[in-house]
């Protein structure tokens, strides 16, 4: 289901506990050029906002469920993504527990050991003196209560070196281990962004595709995001079969792009045979 409004306004009229797994990517607050949105708010008044939103997904989650929260920063401004998580986290009746970092590696250069430098990725370029190419966002991974399972295999890889797998006895035979918090998931390689990624700050299917993996409840997950953007995480739930998904975005032309990405293609269409 895909509704047009603002969040705080529909988040409200959602039943309590009836989501499993949230993922989403809001404004950053760093003067990104989007369509419906201010993303110049003043920090104290867009971190109360964050939480007003924030309080509402508390609330539609179920006690066991999730929320993977994608933030960027930009080299001037590095303190908001954890300013963010902070103000979720703290006080005298905080709203999440920070159960997992992870580390969304959008490029890498990794060296071989034949000492040749790969590297992999894409990332928009800083031209300045004083910062490096800023390469990472982060997924900070919130619950109620810290204590959620998650599917570490399920969103794992195979071990390099397979004589790991009889070696240690906690693998039970299984070629596959912990990924860990490092997760290098780069953006599909596109022709003309103004067509294909109409969007200033979107994340790829991937990203989403890893966090539904990783919480384990596979095509029974409930999924929502209140930040749809393009639909980037609609396609995805598309994409794993997931039981229902629930998407939120306020611009009407981002939400136009989300249906037409998950519309099937004309050949799959009725009547067109």
């Amino acid at each position: 289901m895909l509704h047009h409004g603002d969040c705080l306004q529909v988040l409200p009229t959602l039943p309590e506990a009836s989501v499993d797994l949230v993922v989403t990517s809001p404004p950053y607050n760093l003067g990104i050029n989007y369509r419906s949105f201010d993303d110049t708010a003043g920090r104290g008044e867009f971190i109360e906002w964050c939480k007003a939103w924030a309080a509402e997904l508390k609330r539609v989650l179920v006690d066991e469920g999730s929320f993977f929260l994608n933030v960027g920063a930009s080299p001037a401004n590095p303190l908001l993504p954890h300013q963010i998580v902070l103000a979720f986290t703290e006080g005298p009746e905080p709203l999440f527990v920070l159960q997992n970092t992870f580390h969304w590696i959008k490029s890498i250069t990794v060296e071989t050991r034949g000492g040749e430098q790969i590297s992999a990725g894409h990332f928009k370029p800083i031209n300045s003196k004083r910062f490096v190419n800023d390469c990472h966002e982060y997924v900070f991974h919130l619950s109620k209560r810290g204590d959620v399972p998650v599917d570490r295999r399920g969103a794992g890889v195979p071990y390099q070196d397979k004589s790991n797998i009889a070696r240690w006895g906690h693998t039970g035979g299984v070629d596959r281990r912990c990924r860990g918090n490092t997760w290098f998931i780069p953006y599909d390689t596109i022709q003309s962004r103004d067509k294909e990624r109409p969007h200033p700050a979107s994340f790829p299917v991937g990203l989403v595709e890893q966090c539904i993996r990783i919480h384990g409840k596979g095509e029974e997950t409930r999924l929502l995001d209140p930040f749809l953007g393009i639909g980037t995480s609609a396609v995805a739930a598309q994409r794993m079969g997931v039981k229902e998904f629930t998407g939120i975005e306020l611009d009407d032309y981002y939400l136009s792009v989300a249906r037409e990405r998950l519309a099937p293609p004309k050949e799959e269409q009725p009547g067109l045979f």
